[in-house]
């Protein structure tokens, strides 16, 4: 039961954190409005449909579903009720240009077992690297996922203390690649590991091995499909807040975030303005000073950073099935170093580039028609300064087509038979997010988790900022800990 405290928020922006946010105000007592400038919910973490095929537009990897549960469990809701998801096992295939495929299971055992058995590394080194993988996220879960890193207090507890001692074994002196070079002697699993930089939009050559540590989430804590897909989250979420109160105006952009004497009053929308005690904005913040609040100073030395990467995404319906792919697949580049080069020196597209093909339709058959399937084919590509980007998209069709070819031995093009295709600025006009940059700001500095923007404005009393923009990052799970973060400061 919600007791009420006749107090007002207002939640700019409808994606994950949003919505958590949302939820969790209204669980204070707080009367919640959410301004979706899109029709639709969701954010990054919305759907399409065309032609038959039914697509997830954003997100597509799932992990820590209990970020979820909680939302549901805080509301006095079973989740198993509203919220239903499988583990998947394998996770992922992977595809590289010498002709070998490789699988990553749930669980260390399996995963090491498996992938010892198809590469030149044991068992015994992979089981280590993982053990390792488990320490980094041991000592910084409490430290940097779940904490405000931008209140003094927050710094004098055992986690933080325990952090700091070890924290030569976070491997933040290190580069991704760096250390999983040392660790691997096969350059297969060298680039599966180094992968998981672009999780966040950065490169493995330059960003800490700390973010090693999303190996261990997603292969110990294991990877999830939700019941309906990636929009299932969204879709679960918008029920629920709606369930318990919350108010959802569509197609109504916030235009500027009032404000009084240091203090926010509300929002002004075309419809005009509306008085609110608390202002959360989940638009990403460079886009939040420069839009919301344009007389306000901005922190420049933040918001300026170098931004993640973005993608170039076709969702291709695909009138055949290939029994060879599962859900998340990857087709790797012959030489990775000079693809993250190309993407992040040269702000170019890289002309063999790294491939991930995502099918829900594997789970979900709905998802396209009978014997057909539905493929959200993405590079990663630099965020947007000004590039032509309809000579890179026809470029990168190219790329792509001849690279699933010559992998998979076909000829995919005469059966595409529908295709939608999102670019940096469609990603930038669509969600707000700075330069079409997907996940903010990039890590390719060893102190870029401190370095993100906090959760609150330190000049205006009231107002504050959660999402993959803001600390702790992007992902799923990580916007749904920001969204606890923030609520957490509002007492």
């Amino acid at each position: 039961m919600i007791t009420e405290n006749n107090k007002t928020c207002a939640v700019i922006g409808c994606g994950v954190s949003g919505m958590g946010a949302a939820i969790r105000m209204r669980n204070k007592g707080y009367k919640v409005t959410v301004f979706e400038a899109n029709a639709f919910p969701g954010g990054k973490l919305s759907t399409e449909s065309k032609d038959g095929y039914r697509f997830d537009m954003g997100p597509s990897v799932f992990t820590m579903p209990q970020y979820v549960n909680e939302l549901f469990e805080i509301s006095g809701k079973n989740p198993a009720e509203h919220f239903r998801y499988t583990q998947l096992d394998p996770v992922y295939k992977y595809f590289f240009e010498d002709g070998t495929t490789l699988e990553s299971y749930h669980g260390k055992e399996k995963f090491a077992e498996q992938m010892a058995a198809g590469t030149n590394d044991s068992k015994e080194d992979i089981l280590q690297y993982l053990n390792r993988t488990e320490t980094i996220y041991n000592l910084t879960n409490e430290v940097f996922l779940k904490n405000s890193l931008h209140r003094l207090k927050n710094f004098f507890t055992w986690p933080v203390v325990r952090g700091i001692l070890n924290f030569g074994k976070i491997g933040a002196f290190d580069t991704m690649n760096g250390a999983n070079s040392k660790a691997f002697k096969d350059s297969r699993l060298v680039k599966i590991f180094n992968r998981y930089s672009t999780y966040n939009g950065s490169s493995p050559y330059l960003s800490p091995a700390t973010l090693n540590v999303i190996a261990h989430v997603e292969i110990v804590k294991g990877a999830y499909y939700p019941e309906g897909g990636m929009f299932g989250i969204t879709d679960a979420l918008v029920k629920l807040a709606r369930d318990i109160g919350v108010q959802f105006k569509f197609s109504t952009p916030v235009k500027e975030i009032l404000i009084e004497n240091k203090k926010v009053t509300g929002v002004r929308t075309d419809n005009g303005t509306e008085a609110f005690d608390v202002v959360i904005s989940n638009m990403d913040v460079y886009n939040s000073y420069k839009k919301l609040m344009p007389n306000v100073k901005r922190p420049a030395k933040t918001l300026d950073q170098a931004k993640s990467s973005s993608g170039i995404i076709f969702y291709w319906g695909i009138n055949k099935e290939f029994k060879e792919l599962g859900l998340h697949n990857i087709l790797y580049a012959e030489n990775y170093e000079e693809e993250f080069d190309t993407i992040f020196s040269k702000k170019a597209i890289y002309h063999d580039p790294t491939i991930y093909v995502n099918i829900t339709s594997k789970h979900t058959p709905t998802d396209a028609p009978p014997g057909c399937e539905n493929w959200f084919a993405f590079i990663n590509v630099p965020n947007n300064q000004g590039q032509d980007w309809d000579a890179f998209i026809n470029e990168a069709r190219e790329n792509m087509i001849r690279k699933v070819n010559r992998i998979l031995k076909t000829d995919i093009r005469p059966f595409i038979a529908s295709e939608m295709v999102f670019d940096p600025r469609i990603i930038e006009s669509r969600t707000s997010s700075a330069f079409g940059a997907i996940y903010g700001n990039s890590s390719n500095n060893k102190f870029a988790a401190f370095l993100r923007h906090a959760n609150f404005s330190k000049d205006i009393k009231n107002l504050y900022f959660c999402g993959g923009s803001v600390h702790p990052g992007p992902s799923i799970p990580l916007c749904l800990l920001s969204a606890k973060i923030t609520t957490d400061l509002i007492r």
